[in-house]
């Protein structure tokens, strides 16, 4: 099964797939409002703006795993991204990234090698994925590297359709 077949609700609970972003470059990130990382929703925000015209799309997976920094409802969810960094990349249900239960949008995520080597378990929130328009995991970026450094910037640009 592709990764665009794989079933998943929006942030709302409407039922949902990835279908609507093949042929785009995606970055997929477990996202968390209470964290140290949290800001990184603004440089997140700031690449949706300047890339979505050229089929390019962040998508936020929000997860609780790490230290619970990511308590609310969807609607609070929804309400802290929106009010807080005018968030209008999609975000998607609240998931699991890891163990049993992780959803399987990123157990196929959690196979890509980041820039070390190294695959496996999401580290903790903000642990980006890029997603060619094909649907292969092209690169892998632990969560203390920014959405702006240079090798996202790269990356993004290397990867866009067309």
């Amino acid at each position: 099964m592709s990764i665009y077949e794989i079933p998943i609700n929006r942030l709302d609970g409407t039922p949902s797939t990835l279908a609507e972003f093949e042929g785009q470059t995606v970055l997929m990130v477990n996202v968390a409002s209470k964290c140290g990382l949290t800001g990184q929703y603004a440089t997140l925000e700031a690449l949706q703006k300047q890339y979505s015209d050229k089929g390019f799309s962040v998508i936020g997976f929000p997860s609780n795993e790490f230290m619970g920094q990511e308590p609310g409802t969807p609607a609070e969810i929804q309400e802290f991204c929106t009010t807080t960094y005018g968030v209008s990349f999609p975000l998607m249900e609240k998931i699991e990234v890891n163990g049993d239960n992780r959803h399987p949008i990123y157990a196929e995520l959690a196979q890509a090698t980041d820039a070390s080597g190294d695959a496996g378990d999401v580290q903790w929130n903000f642990e980006k994925f890029l997603v060619s328009p094909t649907g292969e995991v092209v690169a892998r970026f632990r969560p203390m590297v920014e959405p702006d450094s240079d090798e996202i910037i790269g990356a993004i640009e290397a990867n866009l359709p067309g």
